[in-house]
């Protein structure tokens, strides 16, 4: 095909694994869309471990090009809001599960999916946040609007090297919060954690077994990318009014806990939705880590990689996990 370009495919037959190949193909393959991007930078999420390691669910229909979230440059475009030559983000919306995704030379999506990349960001930078950076972005304004500031005492951020936890305590730091970073490995990664921003670091086995209904009120807000008995933790550690984002289950799905922290402590928990938030609120989140997040620190915490490295470092952020971020450039 004259105009075939790279791309990783999954594939799965009837009663068999998924494969995963890089492979070539044309803009007639794409799905229905009104705009058509020129990717130029995209990341590594650990649903995009998942996804091509095949060890959840996330890919819903095949073949599919995994990626969640791509940052590039509108080609063609039906849709009133952009035209050719427009810088623009993409993330959520189903890519890389039910609609083809990041990782190809191009996508062809809604336009109501897009948002301007904001000025003062490169497409590296915007890949370098990522879904990422952008969901704990949602989880700071979430703690926001819920009125919480650092005057009401410290915030936790749990799996604070991960990706979303890297730019949490980066983020809050930066806004004058007292942050508790809380790490599976204290003294491999305080240098790291404190080099962010991070105050206090923690163990994370503090959090991660089973405990009781209700703890000692430790923090006035936290930030959750783990889930399961983590989460019940932090929720009983809370202090009176305070309030806990949720935006990942890396420990598990479940929540086992009781209404003791709800209704004894007024603790408030926020559920956080990348994948399908509005677009106003998207718009929010990008303008405000465009002028909030530190690029020294965010530099200082982001691996470059090529198409080439997509696949394994995928199968890393799973096998072993990933420190901070990731960007792959096209």
């Amino acid at each position: 095909m004259a105009d075939d370009f790279k791309a990783i495919l999954i594939t799965k037959e009837d009663g068999e694994d998924q494969k995963v190949d890089v492979t070539r193909i044309g803009e007639d393959d794409l799905m229905d869309g009104d705009v058509t991007v020129r990717v130029e930078a995209t990341t590594v999420n650990y649903k995009d471990g998942l996804a091509i390691t095949g060890k959840s669910p996330v890919v819903r229909r095949f073949p599919m090009v995994p990626g969640i979230d791509f940052a590039g440059t509108v080609e063609t475009s039906e849709h009133p809001d952009w035209k050719p030559g427009d810088k623009v983000i993409l993330n959520g919306w189903g890519t890389g599960e039910t609609h083809l995704g990041a990782y190809a030379e191009k996508s062809r999506v809604k336009g109501d999916w897009l948002v301007a990349l904001p000025e003062g960001l490169s497409v590296k930078d915007a890949m370098a946040i990522g879904t990422a950076g952008y969901t704990a972005m949602l989880s700071v304004l979430g703690l926001e609007d819920a009125g919480s500031t650092p005057d009401d005492g410290p915030v936790l951020v749990t799996g604070a090297t991960g990706g979303v936890g890297s730019v949490a305590v980066s983020l809050l730091s930066k806004l004058g919060w007292n942050v508790i970073a809380a790490t599976g490995s204290p003294e491999k990664r305080a240098d790291y954690l404190k080099s962010l921003g991070a105050s206090e670091i923690i163990d994370r086995n503090e959090l991660s077994e089973k405990g009781r209904p209700l703890g000692k009120e430790r923090w006035a807000a936290a930030v959750d990318a783990v889930g399961s008995h983590t989460l019940a933790n932090v929720l009983a550690q809370t202090k009176h009014g305070g309030t806990v984002t949720c935006c990942g289950l890396a420990q598990g799905f479940d929540l086992p806990t009781t209404v003791m922290p709800f209704i004894l402590r007024g603790i408030t928990l926020k559920g956080i939705d990348s994948v399908m938030a509005p677009k106003p609120l998207r718009e929010r989140a990008w303008q405000r880590l465009a002028t909030d997040l530190d690029k020294d620190r965010l530099e200082a915490i982001t691996t470059e990689i090529g198409f080439d490295d997509l696949i394994p470092y995928a199968r890393q952020i799973i096998d072993s996990g990933i420190q901070g971020r990731v960007v792959a450039t096209f």
